[in-house]
């Protein structure tokens, strides 16, 4: 009873939060902040910039690489076992058919994974920057309908929970 009543209040709660197809100003910068953190165009940049940086730079690159790569995994895992169903909606059709599953967020996993190996392993004003960037990811995917309140809540405490794990396993 007690899931139930958290269910109609995780949904009508997203569903305040919606942006209506009637602010499209707002939806586009809500899909830039929604996209940024989609783990191919991370994954890319780290690429991009491994050969160019320090070697202090590389080992912090391998770290968020590794933070991405098995936070997906086991993100993609909780997705395939509790396979609940995305918000009705027509924005993310690449997420809809692609990943049709919503708990958890996989973006806001890996936005608040990188955000606390960023502010753990990099300058503090930079894990500032990334704690906004990931609290506007988690806010765009409630925003244009890709996820519930509660996707977001678990992805961004697996984020931090794996975050944290490869800070420590990595040193």
């Amino acid at each position: 009873m007690v899931l139930k009543k958290l269910t109609r209040i995780d949904y009508r709660f997203s569903q305040k939060i919606r942006l209506p197809s009637t602010r499209p100003t707002l939806r586009r910068a809500a899909a830039l902040f929604a996209h940024s953190a989609d783990s191919w165009f991370w994954l890319a940049g780290l690429i991009v910039l491994y050969p160019l940086a320090s070697p202090n730079l590389k080992s912090i690159l391998l770290k968020l690489t590794i933070g991405i790569l098995v936070t997906a995994v086991f993100v993609l895992f909780l997705k395939m076992t509790i396979k609940r169903p995305r918000p009705e909606g027509e924005w993310g059709k690449i997420y809809r058919t692609t990943d049709p599953h919503s708990f958890p967020s996989g973006h806001a996993a890996r936005a608040a994974m990188l955000s606390l190996l960023v502010f753990l392993l990099g300058p503090a004003w930079l894990g500032g920057v990334m704690v906004l960037w990931s609290l506007l990811v988690a806010a765009a995917r409630i925003a244009l309908g890709v996820h519930y309140l509660s996707d977001i809540l678990a992805g961004a405490g697996i984020g931090l929970l794996f975050g944290w794990g490869v800070y420590i396993i990595t040193g």
